[in-house]
C-alpha cells in the first residue's frame, strides 16, 4: 500500500534541562557549551526560552531504528560538552526543586518577543516537552488526520508523564507540565478543522492583526507543522530514558498510519468533542496510567494495561510495516514499571525510608534522572 502524499517519515524534538554536578540545582548553559554542541551538531541543536535549557532535533527518520542513533548521538554530545562545565543534562518536564523565579531567558530576538508578548506568563515555563514529526505532504490529509488522532493524544501523554515535582512539592499530579503550559494563548487540544484551507485562514486572521507573526505561535497538543509537510504531536512529557522516547514516536507513526489506512478504505476514527477528549486529558495528566481513561464508546472507564492491548492489535500491521513492533510493545514496560512520574515518586520515597530528609530526597531524584538520562547512550 503506497501513498506518494504519506510517507510517515519521523522526526524527534526534545528539550532538555541542565544541573550543576554538585548541587543539582539548574545551572545556564555557557555560551562555550552552545558553541561547541552547535559546532559538532549543526542546526540539530538550539538554545531554548531559557538559559538552563537546551533543545535537540533528529534529522528526518524512516523509522524508529534510524531515529535511535541519531538521537543517542545528539543526547551523547549535549552530555559529553556538558560535563566539560561541570553540568549534566536530565530529560524531565520538570526540575524536582528550582524556582522558576531564579531563572533567566536567553538573550534573542523570538525570546526577547516571547517574554514582552506573555509578561509573567511566559517567565514560568521551566518545563520541557518532545515533540513527534510524522511526515503527511498532503496538507488536507494532515488536517484530517489531525482531528482523528486527537483522540489518541490523553494516551501517549499517560505514558509519558515526567513531571510530578514542581519547586521542591509533589503537586500529586503526574503531567504537572501542562498545568503550566496551558497558561499560554493558543494551547490545548486542536479544534475539529474541516480543511487545510480553514486552518490557514484561522491563522491568517491572527497573523493579519499582528496578534502572531505565523503559525510556529500555535502551540496546540497537535498541529501542522509551521515549518514542515508534518503533523507533530506536542502533547507529551520528555523522557528520562531513550527507549522510551522511541516507543512514544514509533506508537505516534503507528497510530497515523493505522488512520490513514482506515482513510483508505473509506473509514474514519470517531472524532468525539473536545470536551470529552479533554477529560481524558485531565485524566492522564492527573493519574498518568495509574487510573486509566474513558473508553468513550463502551461508556467506561478502563485500564491503561487493557487499552494498550486494545492499541497493539489496532497498529500491530503499522508496527510491522515500520519494523517497530519491539519498540511499540516496550509500552508495557512502561505500564509495569510505571512512568517516570512514578520512578522518581519511588525514589523520593525510598530516600526518605533511609532517614534522608526532605531536601537531599529532591536531590536523589535529580541524581535518578542524570542516571537515567545516560542509560541507553
Amino acid at each position: 500500500m503506497a501513498d506518494p502524499n504519506t510517507n510517515f517519515t519521523i522526526g524527534i524534538e526534545e528539550e532538555y534541562l541542565l544541573v550543576d554536578r554538585d548541587s543539582l540545582d539548574l545551572a545556564e548553559a555557557p555560551p562555550e557549551l552552545m558553541e561547541a554542541c552547535a559546532e559538532e551538531l549543526q542546526d540539530q541543536v538550539a538554545p531554548e526560552f531559557l538559559k538552563c535549557q537546551i533543545e535537540i532535533g533528529t534529522k528526518v527518520c524512516a523509522n524508529v531504528a534510524e531515529a535511535r542513533e541519531d538521537l543517542r548521538k545528539l543526547r551523547a554530545c549535549v552530555s559529553r560538552h556538558a560535563a566539560e562545565h561541570n553540568l549534566a543534562p536530565i530529560a524531565a518536564s520538570c526540575h524536582p526543586f528550582s524556582d522558576w523565579r531564579d531563572q533567566h531567558h536567553t538573550d534573542k530576538e523570538r525570546y526577547n518577543d516571547l517574554s514582552h508578548d506573555l509578561a509573567g506568563v511566559v517567565r514560568r515555563m521551566l518545563i520541557c516537552g518532545m515533540h513527534v514529526h510524522v511526515g503527511i505532504a498532503s496538507p488536507d490529509r494532515r488536517t484530517d488526520l489531525m482531528n482523528q488522532l486527537s483522540y489518541f493524544l490523553p494516551h501517549l501523554l499517560a505514558l509519558s508523564c515526567s513531571s510530578p515535582f514542581w519547586q521542591g512539592r509533589d503537586t500529586g499530579l503526574d503531567s504537572y507540565r501542562l498545568t503550566v503550559f496551558d497558561n499560554l494563548p493558543r494551547t490545548g487540544l486542536p479544534p475539529k478543522m474541516e480543511s487545510y484551507g480553514e486552518f490557514e485562514r484561522s491563522v491568517k486572521a491572527l497573523t493579519d492583526l499582528g496578534v502572531i507573526e505565523d503559525a510556529s505561535k500555535i502551540w496546540w497538543d497537535l498541529r501542522p507543522s509551521s515549518k514542515f509537510p508534518t503533523l507533530e504531536s506536542r502533547i507529551c512529557d520528555v523522557q528520562p530514558r531513550l527507549e522510551h522516547t522511541l516507543t512514544l514516536a514509533a506508537l505516534t507513526q503507528a497510530i497515523t498510519r493505522m488512520l490513514w489506512r482506515l482513510a483508505t478504505r473509506n473509514q474514519r476514527w470517531r472524532i468525539y468533542d473536545s470536551f470529552l477528549v479533554a477529560e481524558n486529558r485531565w485524566r492522564a495528566q492527573r493519574y498518568g496510567t495509574r487510573e486509566g481513561l474513558i473508553d468513550f464508546g463502551r461508556g467506561e472507564i478502563v485500564p491503561m494495561a487493557e487499552l494498550m492491548e486494545e492499541m497493539f492489535e489496532l497498529v500491530e500491521e503499522d508496527a510491522l510495516f515500520f519494523e517497530s513492533v519491539s519498540e511499540v510493545e516496550a509500552a508495557r514496560d512502561i505500564l509495569r514499571t510505571g512512568t517516570s512520574s512514578t520512578r522518581q515518586r519511588r525514589v523520593y520515597e525510598d530516600a526518605l525510608m533511609a532517614e534522608d530528609d526532605h531536601d537531599h530526597a529532591l536531590q536523589a531524584v535529580v541524581r535518578h534522572l542524570i542516571e537515567e538520562y545516560h542509560a541507553d547512550l
